[in-house]
């Protein structure tokens, strides 16, 4: 299959946070083929090592810091090196998060907490940071990333189906915010993607796979690649009049 090419994307600076697995290394991979500038943040140093290693023959080297998303003050230090190095940020994607599962009269005080700090605050915090880079350019795209978890009563993961229900008042509160910078802000929605991490912790068994699939209106695996091709739609100018919107992406799942 031939896919869109999207000429404004071609040197613009673009952050991805949890990129270095799963669907985070599937958008930066993405925006690398774009010829954009691409930095992105994890904790993961060996595979963001490998991963910005794997893309430099043929674009420009991604640059990968270590990021803890829970510090904050590490985040916007991050976001700071970013600005030096590359230039200022066009376009955020608010990928990174924690998908754990936990019965709901296991959770604690200190998980609810936890979730929320890797799956919701990062996103607002680094929206903040990059409105002045944003605002110096004279545009921006900010790609908050949400789930289908939380509209079908996720109760295995209540915490995460939470943080991304308030994903998408977030998203909706910061596109009216900063919609006078032309700023757009959106959302993302994925389904069921099977990412290595996802085979490896819930559905280990291939029997488990199919089973999801079956209940698709699509009857293919869902991949991280269908994710990103969204995000460079959403980050480009081609969808420059969108903003406070959310798009799901689940081969019809639900």
């Amino acid at each position: 299959m031939i896919f869109a090419n999207y000429p404004s994307l071609a040197g613009r600076v673009v952050l991805v946070t949890g990129g270095a697995s799963g669907i985070g290394a599937d958008i930066v991979r993405a925006f690398a083929g774009q010829q954009a500038k691409v930095a992105f943040l994890d904790i993961l140093d060996d595979a963001g090592t490998a991963l910005a290693e794997e893309l430099s023959p043929a674009t420009q080297r991604p640059l990968y810091l270590h990021c803890d998303l829970v510090d904050v003050a590490a985040l916007k230090a991050a976001i700071g090196e970013i600005r030096e190095r590359l230039g200022p940020v066009g376009v955020l994607v608010n990928n990174a998060a924690n998908d754990d599962r936990r019965p709901i009269d296991d959770i604690t005080v200190d998980y609810w907490d936890g979730s929320q700090a890797i799956n919701l605050r990062p996103q607002f915090f680094a929206a903040q940071a990059v409105r002045s880079h944003m605002r110096e350019l004279g545009y921006g795209s900010i790609i908050n990333f949400s789930s289908i978890a939380w509209r079908g009563g996720a109760d295995a993961m209540v915490a995460y189906a939470t943080a991304k229900a308030a994903v998408g008042g977030l998203t909706r509160a910061l596109a009216r915010g900063f919609g006078s910078d032309n700023i757009r802000v959106n959302a993302i929605e994925p389904g069921a993607v099977i990412t290595e991490k996802q085979r490896r912790l819930w559905y280990p068994d291939p029997a488990q796979i199919d089973a999801m699939v079956s209940r698709q209106a699509i009857k293919r695996v869902l991949l991280g690649e269908e994710i990103a091709r969204t995000a460079l739609f959403l980050a480009s100018d081609d969808s420059r009049m969108i903003t406070k919107q959310s798009i799901t992406v689940d081969a019809g799942l639900r």
